[in-house]
């Protein structure tokens, strides 16, 4: 199964250091969401889409880029970082645009990550320490049984 994540990692890198993680142990290609819309990704079998949680949403980047640049059919799966309680309703904006692409969803996973976004940083951020180690390899772990 040859497989790419998009991603958006932005702020402190959570997302990123999950993705760093799955491609340390798997043959996955990471693509920052920014150069993907210049790629051909229908030469991937399935496509990750992972972002950190923006107003209760993927990112907008990533949003636009399902919209514009996602193949039709193609098999997906989710992973996101956030630094409210993890909630499957962050997913609703994104996996409404990638059911419009007739695309397969085949899992998620949502862990919390570090958050100083806006009156958060009047406090030194939420979720510190997050992702921790575990989170991590949750992740790794979720990834590997997708392959099965």
């Amino acid at each position: 199964m040859k497989t790419a994540i998009v991603y958006y990692s932005h702020h402190h890198g959570n997302t990123k250091k999950l993705l760093d993680a799955i491609a340390q142990k798997n043959e996955v290609d990471l693509l920052d969401v920014n150069d993907a819309k210049k790629m051909d990704l229908t030469i991937y079998d399935c496509i990750g889409l992972a972002s950190g949680i923006y107003y209760s949403s993927f990112a907008k980047q990533m949003i636009d880029f399902v919209q514009t640049s996602l193949p039709e059919g193609k098999d997906v799966f989710y992973i996101a970082t956030c630094g409210a309680s993890p909630t499957n309703l962050f997913l609703n904006a994104i996996k409404r645009v990638v059911r419009e692409k007739n695309s397969k969803e085949i899992g998620e996973y949502i862990c919390c990550g570090f958050d100083t976004f806006g009156p958060f940083k009047l406090i030194g951020g939420i979720k510190k320490g997050h992702p921790t180690d575990e989170e991590i390899q949750g992740t790794v772990a979720f990834y590997e049984g997708l392959k099965k």
